[in-house]
């Protein structure tokens, strides 16, 4: 996003985006204590969002025409828009391939290949199959945790280490997938392509993920070893998550690769449903509708930012808030710190990385951090906080599923991925194993490759 010449650094500006942090921090602990189920989750982060801007309008200086050709500035920015743009045809794709039965066959085919008496180390794999393909740790939660309390009372496991397998190999998906809305959020506001964010996170997260899988092969053995039931595999409904995943991986356009999902999903639906054309449409458009929160919130924070950076407060984070700052690796330090202390605050890493994500591409600029390692850490930290706090959505449903057997703080213990992946970044800040050969041209916002291929 762009940033504004002669601002100085203003900590007034930043009260409107205090403003939200509050309302959604504070609403959450008052319900948290009344004993509203998922009290962070009951205020929509659009409404809090939209208070925010309210403040902002009445608090920052210029004429009030002046201020909505600002606010409306921030809210089309490009970047914004693509990432709104995306938020939808992911959305459609996941919904499409999961009811064309997808998730469930992805499901089926990895407990097919799961050793009896290595089941807690599968199902982390499982987890983190599906969560790659699918974009979604909640998603995957959601559909593995009967099975995983099943096979863990079954076989006589330590249930807690077997959800703790589940939350840790769904937030392997959560951070790596293109298509879950952590990684468009990251990719979008630091305008680098998912691929190349994805290359820089595997050299963090698979050294994890394999010290994990050792881990949980070591400590998570059965008592007793049971056969794992399934059913046939249905290969073809796997094949849309491939499809995505593959293209993306390669390069290509991630426009084309989301609609090329929609469409080979759809195939499969319509051949199941006797090409039932309005089924069809209706289910697309519920993907569609399933984004608007956070389509919503992209646009009301994007234009916010603009806002708030116009007025200094992105110079005053930088300045004072992040007065250690001194270089590359400090400047990295920060951008884990800030996503990592609003996903605390508002337990959810997209919104985290939304707020951050401005703040985080300043720092970029300002210090010479590659981009596509300033999306890589976004997203990372935003993932292991939302990973470990007990009053995030997938502790809170993996806990709630067992009617009561444990509780989110049971399970944290064993969070053994998250933990590593943690100590995995910041360890890649002073020594730099996670990099690219690919330089990044700081004048031009875009990677020397590219520059060459348009000289070409």
């Amino acid at each position: 996003m762009e940033t504004y010449k002669n601002t100085k650094a203003n900590a007034y500006a930043l009260i409107p985006l205090l403003v939200f942090v509050i309302i959604y921090f504070v609403t959450g602990i008052i319900l948290q204590i009344q004993g509203v189920e998922n009290a962070f989750y009951q205020m929509p982060a659009p409404v809090a969002a939209f208070v925010a801007v309210i403040v902002a309008f009445i608090l920052f200086k210029d004429d009030l025409n002046s201020k909505f050709s600002i606010f409306i500035a921030g809210c089309g920015d490009e970047n914004i828009i693509t990432m709104c743009l995306i938020y939808l045809l992911a959305g459609a794709f996941s919904t499409v391939a999961q009811a064309s039965g997808g998730r469930d066959a992805v499901v089926n085919l990895g407990l097919r290949f799961v050793p009896a008496n290595l089941i807690i180390a599968g199902i982390f794999i499982i987890a983190a199959f599906m969560s790659t393909a699918t974009g979604t740790s909640v998603g995957t939660i959601s559909a593995l945790t009967t099975v995983t309390i099943g096979l863990a009372q079954g076989a006589g496991l330590n249930l807690a280490m077997s959800l703790a397998a589940l939350v840790s190999g769904s937030m392997f998906g959560d951070n790596l997938s293109i298509i879950s809305d952590t990684t468009i959020a990251a990719t979008k506001t630091q305008n680098v392509d998912m691929k190349d964010k994805f290359n820089l996170n595997l050299k963090i997260a698979l050294p994890a993920a394999i010290i994990t899988l050792v881990l949980f092969i070591a400590f998570g053995r059965p008592e007793t070893v049971i056969p794992i039931e399934t059913s046939q595999i249905e290969i073809v409904k796997v094949l849309p998550y491939l499809l995505v995943l593959v293209t993306a991986l390669i390069g290509i356009n991630v426009f084309v690769v989301l609609t090329s999902g929609i469409i080979f999903a759809s195939v499969i639906m319509l051949f199941q449903n006797s090409f039932d054309y309005i089924g069809l449409s209706k289910l697309i458009y519920e993907g569609f509708t399933s984004m608007t929160e956070i389509f919503i919130l992209s646009m009301l924070i994007g234009g916010l930012s603009y806002m708030v950076n116009k007025e200094g407060g992105l110079d005053f984070i930088n300045k004072k808030v992040l007065g250690f700052v001194k270089g590359r690796k400090s400047a990295e330090i920060g951008i884990c710190l800030i996503v990592f202390l609003m996903d605390i605050a508002v337990a959810n890493n997209t919104v985290a990385i939304v707020i951050a994500g401005p703040i985080a591409k300043k720092l970029s600029k300002d210090y010479k951090v590659d981009p596509r390692r300033s999306a890589s850490l976004l997203d990372i930290f935003s993932c292991v906080g939302q990973g470990l706090i007990p009053y995030g959505i997938q502790l809170l449903i993996a806990a709630k599923i067992t009617q009561g057997l444990l509780a989110p703080v049971d399970i944290m213990p064993f969070l053994f991925y998250q933990y590593l992946l943690a100590a995995f970044a910041i360890l890649s800040i002073f020594v730099d194993f996670a990099k690219t050969k690919d330089k990044w041209n700081f004048e031009k916002d875009m990677p020397e490759s590219a520059i060459l291929k348009e000289n070409l």
